[in-house]
This record gives structure tokens, C-alpha cells and sequence, in this order.
């Protein structure tokens, strides 16, 4: 039994292209959504990530026609579906929370869309207990939400969308409420749901690990607009602005003023404001400008140094776990000038 639109007998395979121009949002005077333009391929998982407030869920919302956009077009396949209703859109959507029928089992949650939209007993139950296996809930399904923890609950609501085999599916932070182990066992599932259905996905979090790790492609959304749209990798490496640079990366790139002492000493143009490093491309030995270890953070296979430099500057260093080094050390730092990036005075990356 195969849950994906993509199933042996359906002949031509349909798009499920997801298109959004000149996508204007307002909620009185707060202009909530700028000027977004965004083209999602078919097939693509893509992640909205940015900081609380940004509009990652306010765009996923208005995608899904839960909330109406005050200027632009939505287009799914090449159909302008900006005005019609959520339940005409062929989507379907994981809320962060559960929204799950109390008085029903988990099989009858799974099952009642399926019902109102005809689905043949036969391949109801087919896509009942494949989801079921998928998200481990096969001995839960006679239970009640009352009788799940937070996390069944929340692949009960996984399940229940994944069984409507919808063109498009949504996600707005389904994992939040798991604890960090089944998150992660979760983020495995999802992505190998994903290679399975060959589906088109649009998940929203605030976790960048879940961005980094999931995603096709990455939307970096800040105060309302893309500030930049790319691969995992794209974005770690080639950031196209300061904010990207600073929000993409755990710990985060290292940024510092580009006229305080430590900056000076690399000798930059005078157009440079900012310099960033990340915390990996900072070697340590007998020379090189000193710091002072204030913190040392120890992960096991790797550790992170907080150090201070002389001017006040905290960079942070990403060390072998086994290294010797302990707070109050002094130590000497050279960054790798190919690694260095230059933000001007705009917070644009400089080439």
C-alpha cells in the first residue's frame, strides 16, 4: 500500500507546486508580511525558520487559506487559489497542537476525514495502519487522546494528515511538544515519510537543527520579509546577510565590529563594518591574537571555547572533545582568512 499521490496506477503524475507573488499581509498599521515572492518546486521540502514574530506561521497560514492576504497571489499547480476556501486548497496541515476528537480512538481521529471525503473502507484502513507502522502508533490505535502522552498525541495529528494524501502537506512546529529523543527519531521519520511520498512539504520551526537537518531548501524570514531562500549548505556558507550569517549555525557565527582592535589586526578594507567566523574556522596555537577561555562547554565528541579577547569581544572556538584546555587559559587564535565573512555597514555580505 503506498500513502503518496504518486501511486503505480495514477498514470501522469500531478504537480504540487506552491507559488506565492508580491504577497502583502497587514493587520491594521503592522505590516506583518512584505513583498514575499517564493517559488516551491514539486516534491521539495522546504523550511521556514526565523526568530518568534517574524511571519513563518502567519505565511504558512495564508498558504494553507487560514489567513487572507491583504495584496498578491497564491498558486497551487499553477491555479490562483488565493481566494478559495482552506478545504478547496488539496492540503493538509499539522498544527503545534493537536486539535484531535477526545471522545474518538486514534483509529477514528485518523479515519473521520477520510470518511466525509468518501474514501473506500478498504483503503481507509489500508492508510490507517501504514501511517499507523510509520509513526509507531499500530498497538495505540484503539486508544483515546486522553490515554496518549503529549507526543502520541502529536503523531496521531501527523498520521491523520499523512492518510488524506493532500498535494501539499504543512507542518507549523509539529514537534514542539516531543521530548529532544523522539524529536529526533521524529525528524527521521518525517524526512524518510518525505523520500516515501515523494510529497511536496512546507514545515515551519523556530529550531534551525530541524531546518538544517530536514530541508531541500531553507527560507530565512525576518521582521515580515525572505532575507534568503537556499540549500542547508548555501545558507551556512555563503550567507547573504549578517542576520542569516548570525541566525544560521549552532553556536552561532561568530560577528564582530570590524574597527575594534581584533578586526583592525586583520586588515580589511575600510567598506567592511562587520567581520564573522565560524566557530569551526578558528585554529588555536602559540600564536595569533590572544583571549582568555571565560567558559568551556563539553558535548563529548567536540567542545566549544568561550573566550574573551582583550577589547571585550567574546568569540567562541569549536574544539576537539578531548582537547586540554580548561577556563582561565590563555590562548592565541588565527582565523582562516578564506573563511572570513564581510558584512557592510547595511548588513549585506560583501564579495
Amino acid at each position: 500500500m503506498n500513502l503518496g499521490r504518486h501511486g503505480p496506477n495514477e498514470g501522469n503524475i500531478d504537480l504540487a507546486t506552491v507559488e506565492l507573488s508580491k504577497i502583502n499581509k497587514y493587520y491594521g498599521d503592522l505590516h506583518a508580511l512584505k513583498d514575499v515572492n517564493l517559488a516551491v518546486d514539486d516534491g521539495a521540502f522546504v523550511v521556514f525558520v526565523g526568530p518568534s514574530g517574524c511571519g513563518k506561521s502567519t505565511l504558512l497560514r495564508a498558504i494553507a487559506g487560514l489567513e487572507s492576504v491583504s495584496e498578491g497571489t497564491i498558486s497551487i499547480d499553477g491555479k490562483d487559489v488565493t481566494a478559495l476556501e482552506p478545504a478547496d486548497r488539496d492540503l493538509s496541515m499539522v498544527f503545534q497542537s493537536y486539535a484531535l476528537y477526545p471522545h474518538m480512538s486514534v483509529r477514528a481521529n485518523m479515519e473521520f476525514g477520510m470518511k466525509v471525503n468518501k474514501i473506500a473502507p478498504a483503503e481507509r484502513i489500508a492508510r490507517i495502519e501504514e501511517a499507523a507502522r510509520v509513526l509507531q502508533l499500530t498497538e495505540l490505535l484503539d486508544r483515546k487522546p486522553g490515554q496518549l502522552s503529549g507526543g502520541q498525541r502529536q503523531r496521531v495529528a501527523i498520521g491523520r494528515s499523512i492518510v488524506k494524501n493532500p498535494k501539499v502537506f504543512l507542518f507549523d512546529e509539529p514537534l514542539s511538544n516531543l521530548d529532544a529523543k523522539l524529536r529526533v527519531q521524529m525528524r527521521i521519520e518525517l524526512e524518510a515519510l518525505h523520500k516515501e511520498l515523494d510529497a511536496t512539504m512546507i514545515y515551519v520551526t523556530h529550531d534551525q537543527v530541524e531546518a538544517m537537518t530536514m530541508a531541500d531548501q531553507i527560507v530565512v524570514l525576518n521582521g515580515g520579509r525572505i532575507e534568503q531562500v537556499g540549500s542547508p549548505m548555501d545558507l551556512y556558507h555563503t550567507p547573504a546577510t549578517e542576520f542569516v550569517a548570525g541566525f544560521i549555525g549552532s553556536p552561532a557565527m561568530n560577528i564582530f565590529a570590524a574597527d575594534n582592535a581584533l578586526g583592525a589586526n586583520l586588515g580589511l578594507s575600510d567598506d567592511t563594518a562587520k567581520l564573522g567566523i565560524r566557530p569551526e574556522h578558528i585554529q588555536l596555537g602559540d600564536a595569533g591574537h590572544p583571549g582568555t577561555i571565560r567558559v568551556k562547554e563539553k558535548l563529548g565528541s567536540e567542545s566549544y571555547l568561550y573566550v574573551m579577547t582583550p577589547d571585550d569581544t567574546q568569540i567562541v572556538i569549536k574544539t576537539d572533545g578531548e582537547d586540554s584546555f580548561n577556563a582561565g587559559d590563555t590562548v592565541h587564535m588565527t582565523f582562516r582568512e578564506n573563511r572570513l565573512h564581510r558584512f557592510d555597514a547595511h548588513g549585506q555580505t560583501m564579495k
